[in-house]
């Protein structure tokens, strides 16, 4: 007999793997959990079934969400991650040695402690510098003013309370919690099936951040495989790593590099047309528009926590 998993990535596409076992299925306080052995991805994360990550191809989009902001600023030491219980972009987070803490907001705790079970590869929540917070990551951001030097959104699609994400008012939120020359990134869905979601979330930061640009990468289990990752600074080029660093840590990456950094941030014309003004636009001042408004909520605030003890691990707002 066999077993299958089918995720509905749009109304009229769908992605189906073979299943060894089920490993673990709940439901938490906010979303069915389960982890499933598959045949062609190894162990894979699915939340209300949708595919988080997996153990064949999670490098591929981690490395891209944490290494490019991390490699462009130019001393980044407090980073903040909302979403991403898998853990996966902490751990590639907390490969550079400049950073002192990386904090996650994630607002649900059963995910964190089952991706720490049972995707262990992904776990960094014993490192001395890291943090969880088991929070509405919107909140979060509100509460913390001139406090990071890198953001990172790792959410899961823009549906229910994870709309709120995408949206101007908690980009302001983000820009506020930025210190100067600060960098925000947040993944943005595919361009063949989420143009109009891209094209919004450009206009969004363009009214906010001084600099702004769309890079791209290569992920298997989400639709179409090709996927953008939306950034905006407050004053650096998001485009190039600064120089010697990649020189000085010599990291073990799989997918990221440099060259891949750089070129990450060329765009096909289709990708480059849903940029009204195309990639990167910049303006002249590093300032916030003085349109006040208060960011929604992503969901209910859970109990902020101090580092996770084990066991548990990254619970995924992640995609």
């Amino acid at each position: 007999m066999q077993v299958w998993f089918t995720e509905d990535q749009t109304a009229n596409l769908r992605i189906s793997v073979r299943v060894r076992q089920v490993l673990h299925c709940e439901r938490s306080p906010f979303q069915e959990v389960m982890v499933l052995d598959t045949v062609e991805f190894g162990r894979m994360l699915v939340l209300d079934d949708v595919i988080q990550t997996s153990q064949r191809d999670e490098f591929a989009y981690h490395e891209m969400m944490a290494h490019v902001p991390l490699f462009a600023h130019p001393d980044p030491r407090r980073v903040l991650v909302i979403g991403g219980g898998d853990g996966g972009v902490l751990r590639e987070v907390l490969r550079h040695p400049t950073v002192e803490e990386a904090h996650l907001a994630e607002i649900d705790r059963r995910v964190v402690e089952v991706a720490r079970r049972y995707l262990p590869e992904l776990n960094a929540f014993d490192d001395p510098r890291a943090r969880v917070f088991f929070a509405d990551g919107i909140r979060h951001v509100e509460e913390r003013p001139d406090t990071y030097d890198v953001i990172i959104v790792d959410s899961t699609d823009p549906v229910g309370p994870a709309v709120a994400l995408f949206g101007t008012d908690f980009h302001r939120a983000v820009f506020r919690a930025l210190r100067p020359g600060g960098i925000f990134v947040q993944q943005s869905e595919s361009p063949f099936f989420n143009r109009d979601l891209i094209r919004r979330v450009q206009a969004s930061l363009r009214t906010v951040f001084p600099v702004t640009a769309l890079y791209w990468g290569v992920v298997p289990t989400y639709p179409g495989g090709l996927w953008t990752y939306s950034v905006a600074t407050r004053g650096p080029d998001p485009r190039a790593p600064r120089d010697g660093a990649w020189e000085a840590l010599r990291l073990a990456t799989r997918y990221y590099t440099p060259e891949v950094h750089r070129a990450a941030f060329v765009l096909p014309p289709f990708v480059a047309d849903l940029l009204q003004s195309g990639a990167p636009t910049e303006e002249a001042a590093d300032r916030l528009p003085d349109r006040p408004g208060r960011v929604g909520q992503a969901g209910a605030t859970g109990a902020e926590g101090s580092p996770v003890a084990p066991p548990g691990r990254p619970a995924a707002e992640g995609r």
